[in-house]
Formats: structure tokens, sequence, C-alpha cells
């Protein structure tokens, strides 16, 4: 696909779409973001702006992954769209679960489950288009450093 095969339009709405999950999900969990901030955390946690950060960031690589797979020639993509929008699904859970229900069991459940659907989501779309897949490596990498965090918070807030 060259610079100028660019259909903008699919790939702001590509781009939209998991941006508007994880606003979404923001927005529905807010107060459980400040009650998170009194747990008792790893050791690791990083401050509470970076979330914000990494997660804008990650969002725009789901939606531009997304664009690239929507515009390959490869036929069969079924698999590939129904990871990524399972894993968009779990990882709305996931932010419910933890913040706002505060059931930190449940939410180390949900986000290993997070992790395998990510890790197929890369597979069936590494199938499809290598970029695609590459782009989702940082999202895999993040929800393994997130899981680290929810165990964490688990044993130390039980």
């Amino acid at each position: 696909m060259l610079v100028t095969d660019i259909n903008k339009k699919q790939l702001a709405v590509s781009v939209a779409i998991p941006l508007l999950v994880g606003g979404l999900a923001a927005a529905i969990n807010f107060s459980g973001f400040r009650d998170f901030q009194s747990l008792n955390q790893p050791a690791l946690t990083p401050p509470p702006w970076v979330f914000s950060v990494v997660w804008t960031i990650l969002y725009v690589l789901m939606g531009v992954s997304f664009y690239l797979i929507l515009n390959s020639d490869k036929k069969n993509k079924t698999l590939a769209y129904s990871f990524y929008f399972a894993q968009l699904f779990v990882n709305f859970m996931w932010s419910f679960v933890f913040f706002t229900l505060e059931n930190y069991s449940l939410s180390v459940f949900l986000i290993i489950t997070l992790l395998v659907l990510i890790a197929g989501m890369i597979v069936f779309f590494y199938q499809i288009n290598k970029n695609a897949a590459y782009l989702q490596l940082p999202y895999f990498l993040w929800v393994c450093f997130a899981t680290y965090l929810n165990w964490q918070i688990f044993i130390l807030n039980q």
C-alpha cells in the first residue's frame, strides 16, 4: 500500500474505534481511577499520567493496525476481525471490573484472557499483514506489564 493509497476516512474511523472504547472506559471508570491511587501499589507502578499517555498511543497503534488488515487484499479475515473486536471488548470489561467493581481476582482472569486474545490477534494479523501484527507488539508488552501490576495489586490489597 502506497501512502497515496490511504483512505483517510477509513483510517480515521479505524483509529477512532479503539480511542472511543478507551475513552468510554475512562469516562465510566473515572472514580475508580482515583481510588486506584489509594491502593497498596507494586514497586514498578508508573506515575498516573503514564497510563493515559501509553493507552492513547496503544489505541492509535491498534487502529492503524486494524486499518492495514481492513485494506489487505488477503481473503478470510474473519478470525482476525473476531480476535480484534473480542480483545477490545475484554479490554473494556477489564477496566470496568478492575476500576469500578474493584474485583481484582476477576480482573486477573480477564487480563490473562486479554493477553491470550491479543496473542491470537497478532498471529492472525501476521498472516494477513506483518506490519499490522508488529504494531500490536507494544500493546501485548504493555498488557504483560499490566498483568504484573494487576496480580500484585490483587496480592497487596487482599
